[in-house]
């Protein structure tokens, strides 16, 4: 049993925050698209980013407020214009845009954070932006995570919010987080946008350790497409609002909280991937007896990412030579008479050699994952060992549909 349990409240499920969602114009649908995320205090603040040399103006904008100070009290977020490779311009866009929105709440600009999400090499349409801060202002609300989870979203078809709570020091502290994401998925960090709040007091050096560690743990083992975006960025906030002493160090209750900040970031993620575009089904793959947990990692998102694995998954064909094909160019070294292969229950391969199986009712079972509960009984599980080792590490994917080159060939058009 884990340490913590399920509650509702999302992104403001911790104590001191508030969110909101506006449709503010940006976007040419007319569906909400502008989003805070507003800390009644100032917060410890960690983020991880993209590693793309194309980087949107905000993770920039991020990375510089960052280092100069470890804290922040908002965060503002855009969708519709990704605004990357918008040069000088856009980042004079991202300037004005903490700027306004720090004017509106009376605090320094230092103490916001910005992320945008859309089409790549637009910039940010400031006009409405400018007329939608006041309204995003006065909508700020102790139960806004779901209006914030809503206008962070593009070709996601579902919003994607968790909270979680523990006890720690005989009181309660909780983490809440939103995402979004469907496309444009292989995180180097991940695209995809996250938020996390937590209303424990954690040292700045030690909640970016936590992150980072989850981040690897999470959405950097998640891929729908193999592709990396320009605007990947996981922020986190921490603001000591529980009233529980410090964590400033190692120990029992850094990682229970990490444990639980873990658990919500591989929800969104494993929310993320499932709704990759044109999916169907979920697949978690578990690589097992690695020499170490980042080889088994390694190995398992390949496997995930292989376009033709992602394929058979489609056709619902249990054609376990691809995950083989996909284990053995990882770039990590093992034995190819230690492979061994399952499907779910069905055991395909064992010591380097296939065994016979009923194909039939392996289909089957691919079958039913596309038609199982969301995010319940909706995965393909590929278990894979390779060794002796004691690494274990997992990843997370989807299938890959005919819709997904429909949604991406008609992006823009």
């Amino acid at each position: 049993m884990a340490d913590w349990q399920k509650i509702t409240g999302g992104i403001t499920a911790p104590r001191g925050y508030q969110a909101a969602g506006i449709t503010a114009g940006l976007k040419p649908s007319g569906l909400p698209d502008l989003a805070l995320i507003y800390s009644d205090v100032e917060a410890i603040a960690a983020g991880v980013f993209t590693t793309s040399q194309v980087k949107a103006a905000c993770v920039e904008y991020c990375r510089q407020r960052l280092q100069a100070k470890h804290s922040a009290r908002a965060i503002l977020c855009n969708a519709g214009q990704a605004n990357a490779a918008t040069g000088n311009e856009g980042w004079i866009d991202a300037l004005e845009s903490g700027m306004t929105i720090a004017q509106a709440l009376n605090i320094p600009s230092e103490s916001v954070l910005l992320a945008s999400t859309g089409v790549i090499g637009q910039r940010i349409k400031m006009d409405a932006l400018r007329s939608g801060i006041p309204k995003l202002v006065a909508a700020l609300s102790e139960t806004g995570s779901d209006a914030a989870a809503g206008a962070i979203i593009t070709t996601d078809l579902v919003t994607k919010s968790i909270a979680l709570e523990t006890t720690i020091g005989d009181r309660p502290v909780r983490i809440g987080g939103i995402a979004k994401g469907s496309g444009m998925i292989h995180p180097n960090m991940a695209t995809m946008l996250a938020f996390v709040t937590c209303d424990a007091a954690v040292s700045p050096g030690l909640w970016q350790q936590m992150l980072a560690r989850a981040a690897d743990r999470s959405f950097n083992s998640i891929t729908v497409d193999g592709d990396t975006s320009t605007n990947d960025s996981l922020i986190a906030l921490a603001n000591g609002q529980s009233r529980t002493p410090a964590i400033t160090e190692v120990g029992a209750e850094s990682e229970r909280l990490e444990a639980m900040l873990t658990a919500v970031c591989q929800h969104l993620a494993k929310a993320i991937a499932r709704d990759g575009e044109g999916a169907t089904c979920l697949i978690e793959v578990e690589v097992t007896g690695a020499h170490d947990e980042l080889s088994a990692r390694q190995i398992a998102k390949t496997i995930a990412g292989s376009s033709l694995v992602k394929s058979a998954i489609f056709g619902r064909d249990p054609n376990w030579g691809r995950i083989a094909a996909a284990a053995g160019r990882a770039g990590v070294p093992f034995e190819q008479e230690n492979l061994q292969i399952k499907l779910g229950n069905f055991l395909m391969l064992e010591n380097g050699q296939p065994l016979p199986f009923d194909r039939a009712a392996a289909s089957t079972y691919l079958k039913r994952a596309a038609k199982g509960a969301y995010l319940q009984e909706d995965t393909v599980l590929i278990s894979v060992s390779v060794g002796n080792g004691h690494g274990v590490g997992k990843a997370w994917g989807c299938d890959l549909s005919y819709d997904y080159v429909r949604i991406n060939a008609e992006y823009t058009t």
